[in-house]
């Protein structure tokens, strides 16, 4: 899962300065990103003045696209450090390889957690003889500054809890807890993740943690949350200060929510990393560049992405500005 922008900006993350309180409904607007040799993404964090929700960092969303002609996920070796990869499907299937030597094939709604700690390589496809459809998301979770250096770590969850209501609601857990039930995915602060299946005319109301932050991707279907309608694609930030979430159907839908304890330590993310100064993400760049630290990918045909040139300003903290 890589950020494949040529020319990627630096950004400040973290820090409780635009972290809402309080419940609000703010609707963060998708921009198209290329990713990889054919598939394009809606990528709606970080976006203009919202950076994180909870420790999220990174949230694309791609498809449904018909790949039963293309090579569809083709994302070549690509390091990262300072935080952990989530890979979603609601349908299609993405080859995951690793420099630890993983090699996992992640199926729909099961958990390709990896934790990228000090230094980790790896790759994404499509494998051959993949599913016509291809949908899904790419998440990125931040480490704290206490765990950021841990041993890489690759873990595959075929089964998770799921809770459901008599109403119609039917929710995966992701990461994290909720309404009692907890995924099996290593986590290093206070987060949750949650697919959620709404039938048609589902009207839930959904617990949530008064004190996390949260937001909800809308994955497919019309749905309803606390009054805002969404379209498929839409990602709402909801702010704090909830105990339950209101979410209405319209028609068969579903969404990831995602929330936490808002991220007090301040961060610098460029490219595929997240670190805390300019220096140490230009040490992790010169050390891809130089074929250093991460290691190679086993069972990878091809080269790995090169590192895009570092801008011409320092890569340091300037404040979370719109």
């Amino acid at each position: 899962m890589s950020d494949l922008d040529v020319r990627p900006a630096a950004r400040v993350c973290g820090g409780r300065e635009e972290v809402a309180a309080q419940p609000v409904r703010e609707l963060l607007k998708p921009r198209d990103v290329p990713l990889g040799e054919s598939s394009v993404v809606r990528r709606l964090l970080p976006t203009l003045g919202r950076r994180m929700v909870g420790a999220w960092c990174f949230v694309d969303h791609y498809g449904p696209d018909d790949i039963s002609d293309e090579p569809g996920m083709q994302v070549a070796p690509h390091p990262h450090i300072g935080l952990q990869t989530v890979s979603w499907l609601h349908a299609g299937e993405v080859l995951h390889r690793d420099s630890l030597g993983s090699a996992q094939v992640v199926r729909p709604r099961e958990l390709g957690l990896m934790t990228a700690g000090r230094a980790i390589a790896h790759s994404e496809q499509s494998p051959g003889g993949h599913s016509a459809i291809l949908h899904g998301a790419q998440l990125w979770v931040a480490l704290p500054d206490a765990h950021r250096h841990t041993d890489p770590a690759f873990e595959h969850h075929a089964e998770l809890p799921v809770v459901t209501s008599a109403g119609g609601l039917s929710a995966t857990v992701i990461l994290g807890e909720l309404d009692g039930a907890a995924s099996p995915g290593s986590t290093f602060t206070p987060i949750m993740g949650a697919d959620l299946s709404l039938a048609d005319g589902v009207d839930v109301a959904v617990p949530v943690e008064p004190d996390f932050e949260y937001a909800v991707l809308t994955m497919s279907g019309v749905t309803e949350v606390d009054g805002v309608r969404l379209d498929p694609g839409s990602m709402l930030y909801l702010g704090c200060g909830r105990r339950e979430l209101p979410l209405r159907a319209y028609g068969n839908s579903a969404l990831l929510l995602l929330g936490g304890e808002p991220f007090e330590e301040k961060l610098v993310m460029w490219w595929n990393f997240v670190g805390r100064t300019g220096d140490e993400i230009a040490q992790a760049r010169r050390e891809w560049a130089e074929g250093e630290r991460f290691g190679a990918v086993p069972g990878y045909e091809g080269p790995s992405i090169p590192a895009p040139a570092l801008p011409d300003l320092p890569l340091k903290p300037r404040g979370r500005t719109r």
